[in-house]
C-alpha cells in the first residue's frame, strides 16, 4: 500500500515516549521482518512524524521518571506522543506515567489516566459495562494463592486469561477450557507464568471483531474489522492468542488475517458501532482505543475488552480501518496529535 502524503500546517516539537528497549534505529537496512516487529510501531510513528515536518525526539523509559522530567525541562516539547505500555515492567503502571505527565502540565496523546485504570482492570471494566447494560461475558476472578472454585451455574466452555495483562500475553488455544481439570491447569499457568490473578469468563462462540474509536468528546467509530483463520482445522477456536498476534510463521500456516467485515447488514453494523461508542464513554476513554467484540450467530454483541492506545503500526488493524474511510496514516497521526493538544486535563481547568 502506498501512503498518501499529508502535511499539517503547524509543526510541533514532539517527545515520543517508548520503552527504552524499543527505541528504533534510524534505518531498516539489514534488519529482518521478525526483528522489526518488536519496535515497528515506534519506528512508524517516529519516522512518519518526522516526514510530516515535526521535530521529533524519542525518549526511552523503563523505571526512571527522571528521564521524562529532564526531557520536558530540557527540550520543552509541545506534547508527548505516548507509546508506553508499561513502567517498572508492570503493564498497569502506564497509567501512572500519564498521571505524571499531567502533574508536569504536559500535553500528551492517547488515553487519560482514569480511562487506562478502568480498562486495564478487566474485572472492574466488566462490572462497569454490566452496570451500563452492555453485554460482556459472565466471569469470575481466580486470585493467586487460592484454589480455583467454580461458581454455581457457570457452564463450560470457559476462557482463562490474565486479569490485567494485554497483548494476549498468556493466551493460547489451551486457554479455552472444557472441564474442571483443564480450568485448574490454566488458572495455575496464569498464576505462575503471567504472575497475575486469572480472569475466567464464558467463552462466547461467534465472530471475533475489532472496532477502533477515536476522539475525546466527539467520537468517530472506524469500520469493523474481523479476525479470520483461512487455513485453520475445523473446530479451532477463533481467539487472538499470542501466536496469532506475534508469530509470523504461525500466521502464514493458519491463514490468519484481519479483514473488513463488509458482509454485515446495516442494522448489525450500527448496533456494533453504537455499542463501541457507549463503552468508550462508560470507561472515560480519550484519544483513541480499540474494542474487542464477539458477534454471536444470534447477532448478540458481546464486549470482550476495551484497549486504549492500541497498536498504531502502519498496516495494522487500527490504521487499516482508518485508511478504509479515507484517513491516511499521516492524517491519523495528525488527528491523534490534535486530540492530545485539545484534551481538557484537570490542570487546564484550574
Amino acid at each position: 500500500m502506498i501512503r498518501k502524503r499529508f502535511s499539517g500546517r503547524k509543526k510541533f516539537r514532539i517527545m515520543v515516549l517508548m520503552h527504552e528497549s524499543l527505541v528504533p534505529p534510524e534505518s531498516l537496512e539489514g534488519i529482518s521482518e521478525e526483528e522489526i516487529l518488536d519496535w515497528k510501531t515506534e519506528y512508524d510513528v517516529v519516522t512518519t512524524l518526522r516526514e510530516m515536518g515535526h521535530e521529533v525526539f524519542p525518549v526511552g523509559v523503563s523505571d526512571d521518571l527522571g528521564v521524562v522530567r529532564r526531557a520536558i525541562q530540557d527540550r520543552k516539547p509541545h506534547l508527548a506522543f505516548n507509546l508506553l505500555e508499561e513502567f517498572h515492567g508492570v503493564g498497569v503502571y502506564d497509567q501512572h506515567v500519564v498521571s505524571y505527565l499531567e502533574l508536569m502540565k504536559q500535553h500528551y496523546t492517547g488515553c487519560n489516566p482514569r480511562g487506562l485504570l478502568l480498562s486495564h482492570d478487566k474485572a472492574l471494566c466488566k462490572k462497569i459495562l454490566t452496570f451500563h447494560d452492555i453485554l460482556t461475558p459472565k466471569f469470575f476472578v481466580a486470585p493467586r494463592g487460592r484454589k480455583v472454585s467454580l461458581p454455581p451455574n457457570q457452564p463450560f466452555p470457559l476462557l482463562v486469561k490474565s486479569v490485567s495483562e494485554d497483548a494476549s500475553f498468556g493466551i493460547s488455544k489451551a486457554s479455552v477450557v472444557r472441564d474442571e481439570k483443564q480450568l485448574a491447569e490454566q488458572v495455575q499457568l496464569v498464576h505462575e507464568q503471567v504472575e497475575t490473578d486469572a480472569l475466567v469468563e464464558a467463552y462466547i462462540e461467534g465472530r471475533e471483531m475489532y472496532v477502533g474509536v477515536i476522539g475525546n468528546r466527539r467520537l468517530k467509530a472506524l469500520p469493523i474489522w474481523e479476525l479470520v483463520f483461512q487455513k485453520a482445522p475445523e473446530g479451532t477456536p477463533i481467539i487472538a492468542t499470542s501466536r496469532v498476534k506475534w508469530d509470523i510463521e504461525y500466521q502464514k500456516r493458519m491463514g490468519v488475517e484481519t479483514v473488513a467485515a463488509d458482509d454485515l447488514d446495516r442494522k448489525t453494523r450500527e448496533k456494533i458501532l453504537e455499542t463501541c461508542r457507549r463503552v468508550y464513554k462508560a470507561l472515560s476513554l480519550s484519544g483513541y482505543a480499540r474494542m474487542d467484540l464477539r458477534l454471536t450467530p444470534q447477532n448478540e454483541v458481546y464486549v470482550l475488552e476495551a484497549n486504549p492506545n492500541p497498536n498504531l503500526s502502519y498496516g495494522e488493524d487500527f490504521a487499516e480501518s482508518a485508511e478504509k474511510v479515507g484517513i491516511s496514516y499521516e492524517q491519523l497521526l495528525h488527528k491523534i496529535l490534535s486530540l492530545g493538544l485539545s484534551y481538557q486535563a484537570e490542570w487546564r481547568l484550574v
